[in-house]
């Protein structure tokens, strides 16, 4: 991948007035930054600014909400979005994780704060307070209904609520430490969860019970994806028969992104190893792409993708910068990523640039949700951003 353009991250407020200006900076790996500034020459009849970019970088385009920029020495290019809308009232503190409906109307959210909320996807405007976890909540997350939420916990509890009353209509007990993250299967009859205590759990929704220890590893696992195999990946046989309750297991595989440096795929219905893989840091998230293409994050700033069929060597690694690699996400025939530095950028295979989600000022981006050509991200500064993607 070609070197990393920067930009500041208010640039877009920067440029709007008479000789405004905001600082750009081009990261080769293992050579010398280079450093620039775009500066406004004042602004188009159309509201639209006119920018000139000092030596060695080219301004290619410019809207209102973007902009994209070239350095060409390094064969860099990326186009910079800045947000649509803000939310800034949603919470006070830090934002750990957030979804989108699959209507796209509502999203769901929880924060540093102690709360998780449920809040109107077009405005912000707070809809409702899901109340009942003790400590912080770690990961939320809708059901494909878009009618209900799961949610799991660092008091080691999942719950299931209802998006309209707010109610908390399931919890499931059984792990010994904080939940980090969580999978559905198909519809939802079962879901999936990863913790600090080690293992990953398969759970009945209809009547709250555990299906089944999916995988014990010692090891703190901070992400969790669940995809469905290609044919020609043999995901093995399960050694007793599995529970009439397990719904939609069949020809999934179950990846764990885990503390310890590992990154294990298996079999979710057999419980058979698929692959062990291990990397340069933590793995702190992960996600399929396709039925054999897979993508996982590191906290030294790695995004390895990996062929389940051919796992040994990576199809290819991304290094960007040394901020940890906190979410991961598909994208029509690429991926959006987000790092502890506050970048957040989307790559996609037909693509020439990089678009890079700006807003965020070296605050962590920790989750990334998509509905259509929206984006939406929230981070340790508090805030929800709403990117559109109208104009790609």
């Amino acid at each position: 991948m070609a070197a990393p353009l920067r930009i500041q991250s208010d640039w877009a407020q920067a440029l709007r007035k008479d000789e405004g200006e905001a600082w750009l900076s081009c990261h080769p790996p293992g050579k010398p930054t280079l450093y620039g500034s775009l500066t406004c020459q004042g602004i188009g009849p159309d509201g639209i600014p006119e920018i000139t970019a000092s030596e060695g970088f080219i301004v290619n385009e410019i809207s209102k909400k973007s902009i994209h920029i070239s350095c060409p020495k390094e064969n860099a290019s990326s186009k910079f979005l800045t947000p649509y809308t803000t939310f800034s009232r949603i919470h006070t503190k830090s934002i750990t994780c957030l979804d989108i409906s699959s209507g796209g109307g509502l999203g769901v959210s929880s924060s540093a704060d102690g709360s998780m909320k449920i809040w109107q996807a077009s405005n912000g405007e707070l809809r409702r307070v899901l109340e009942g976890h003790v400590f912080d909540v770690n990961c939320c997350r809708f059901f494909p209904s878009g009618l209900v939420v799961l949610s799991g916990g660092m008091d080691a509890q999942l719950k299931i609520w209802s998006a309209e009353d707010a109610s908390c209509v399931a919890t499931f007990k059984g792990h010994k430490g904080g939940i980090l993250d969580t999978a559905i299967i198909d519809r939802g009859r079962n879901v999936l969860s990863g913790s600090r205590d080690g293992t990953a759990r398969l759970w009945d929704c209809g009547r709250s019970a555990c299906l089944g220890v999916i995988a014990d590893c010692g090891s703190s696992i901070n992400g969790v994806a669940v995809g469905a195999a290609d044919n020609s990946i043999n995901l093995g046989c399960p050694e007793q028969v599995p529970s009439e309750r397990e719904v939609g297991t069949e020809s999934k595989m179950l990846l764990l992104a885990r503390e310890d440096k590992k990154l294990q795929c298996l079999g979710l219905r057999s419980r058979q190893p698929v692959f062990l893989f291990i990397g340069s840091d933590a793995f702190n998230c992960c996600t399929f792409l396709s039925g054999f293409l897979l993508l996982a994050g590191t906290q030294d700033g790695n995004i390895y993708q990996l062929d389940v069929r051919s796992p040994r060597d990576p199809v290819q690694v991304l290094h960007r910068s040394g901020a940890p690699v906190l979410s991961l996400l598909r994208f029509r025939d690429g991926f959006i990523a987000s790092q502890g530095d506050g970048s957040c950028f989307i790559v996609q295979q037909d693509l020439d640039h990089v678009i890079e989600l700006t807003g965020a000022d070296c605050d962590p981006v920790y989750k990334v949700a998509t509905w259509e050509k929206q984006i939406y991200t929230c981070c340790r500064d508090g805030l929800v951003r709403r990117y559109q993607l109208s104009d790609l």
